[in-house]
């Protein structure tokens, strides 16, 4: 990782965050499109892959930390730990039953990052207390990009935001048209999947929202 510390990291937890995930690539390449989706002005990349074997998921992830940092953009890797520590990505995002966060603070390498994902205020605010770096919220609208969401909105956000001492990234159903509701419920960034994924010019379909986001 070429940034100085956390706090440099954690700064760029801002602007439009994109979940690369395997189920929604329809063939194209996740490199390939970690390259038009930073094109288009996204601040942060997840890798979500919950098929391949993790020796393929680490070339790809190690390359894609390269296209990152070309771009002054941070590469978080979903639920898997060691995978963040092997690729250097700048981080790891956790679900609500994945390795509790002290346990991936003695795995991470020095300064990566945790995100964890929650739906409820009470949760955002046991992953403050105990140390996330950003917390994720969700869902906000109705989503078919994860089968076992469950339902946050606008409201929930809204609550979190106010108490948060950490970046809150938005997700769920998150498209051009909506982003703007969920900044100006106090979201610092606003992550999607299909919205971007689900386009057949992934540079532009990003640029868009990242155009809501910037006005």
């Amino acid at each position: 990782m070429s940034y100085k510390d956390a706090g440099d990291l954690v700064s760029k937890i801002k602007g439009l965050y994109v979940i690369l995930d395997d189920q929604f690539l329809k063939g194209r390449n996740m490199v390939d499109l970690a390259y038009s989706i930073l094109s288009g002005g996204a601040s942060v990349i997840q890798i979500r892959d919950k098929k391949n074997d993790k020796g393929d998921i680490l070339d790809n992830s190690i390359r894609i930390r390269d296209i990152c940092e070309s771009h002054g953009a941070l590469l978080i890797i979903n639920d898997h730990v060691d995978l963040a520590v092997a690729s250097g990505a700048h981080g790891v995002h956790l679900g609500q039953h994945d390795l509790p966060i002290d346990i991936s603070r003695q795995i991470l390498l020095p300064n990566q990052l945790i995100g964890t994902s929650n739906a409820l205020l009470n949760e955002a605010s046991e992953s403050i207390r105990t140390g996330a770096d950003y917390i994720a919220v969700g869902a906000i609208f109705p989503t078919k990009t994860k089968n076992n969401t469950r339902p946050a909105g606008l409201n929930t956000l809204s609550n979190i935001c106010r108490i948060s001492s950490v970046p809150v990234v938005a997700i769920g159903g998150i498209d051009k048209s909506n982003a703007r509701e969920v900044i100006e419920a106090g979201a610092d960034s606003v992550c999607v999947v299909s919205a971007v994924l689900g386009s057949h010019d992934p540079e532009s379909a990003a640029r868009d929202i990242v155009t809501v986001i910037s006005e």
